[in-house]
């Protein structure tokens, strides 16, 4: 069966019994609840079932004492960007679950642990705003502007610059189509490439660093003359780098 240690690469998130969730994405949770978030770009399937499935049976096989995991309180939580059809025809027709969706929640009732299939997309705006938009498949300009709006009341909470660093970084081009419009954008953006930047200058990591202040230029976030301050050489010395670097990639 192999000889590396077992280890699970989901996310397991442990609730005390008494706490109440009144959030609907974690409305099935009980003591022990396994997570699976699949990327974006990636695809829920049959198997990608079983497997968590089978991580919740050996997480439950894994407890300090016998028996000392509780299988009823184990839920499995898949999140996924589109709709895993396959999935939820085959839950029904081969393991005779009932599926019933509320807002892209789909809850699985007839197996041993409560499951349900969160679908970002479907999400409800009201009531799960982040979760819906945490995707790299933001297409059009109002999207942009609406999470922009969204974020303002909140850019002092690190949660949320966190969320709206990654939402960013992911869907550069329409913020970037719509960064003129609005600076919030920008400052974000400026914030996250600085933070690299000293990262990179700390650990001595040069071509890092001409490659940050190259994305500062082209962004438009600093002009070419602040970016060899930063660098401490002359522009025309700054340039010539630059050229260099666009040869290697």
């Amino acid at each position: 069966m192999g000889t590396k240690p077992k280890s699970i690469d989901v996310l397991i998130i442990k609730k005390n019994k008494e706490a109440k969730i009144h959030k609907n994405i974690g409305r099935i949770f009980r003591e022990h609840n396994i997570i699976e978030y699949k990327s974006p770009g990636d695809y829920l399937g049959v198997d990608d079932f079983y497997k968590v499935y089978g991580y919740a049976c050996f997480y439950k096989a894994n407890g300090e004492k016998e028996n000392s995991i509780d299988a009823r309180e184990i839920t499995i939580t898949f999140v996924t960007s589109v709709r895993p059809d396959n999935v939820l025809c085959h839950l029904q027709a081969e393991r005779g679950c009932r599926i019933e969706r509320q807002d892209g929640i789909y809850y699985v009732y007839g197996d041993w642990f409560p499951i349900q299939v969160i679908v970002t997309k479907e999400l409800s705006k009201r009531e799960n705003f982040w979760l819906r938009y945490l995707t790299d498949d933001i297409c059009t300009p109002e999207e942009a502007i609406e999470i922009m709006n969204e974020y303002e009341s909140h850019q002092q909470d690190k949660l949320y610059r966190s969320v709206m660093s990654v939402i960013v970084n992911a869907n550069k081009e329409i913020f970037k189509e719509v960064s003129e419009m609005r600076d919030i954008v920008r400052i974000l953006y400026k914030e996250e490439l600085d933070e690299a930047y000293e990262t990179a200058r700390a650990e001595t990591r040069v071509q890092e660093r001409l490659q940050l202040l190259q994305e500062f230029v082209d962004d438009g976030i600093i002009t070419m003359e602040q970016a060899a301050q930063r660098f401490g050489v002359a522009v025309t010395r700054l340039e010539e780098l630059f050229a260099e670097l666009k040869k290697e990639y």
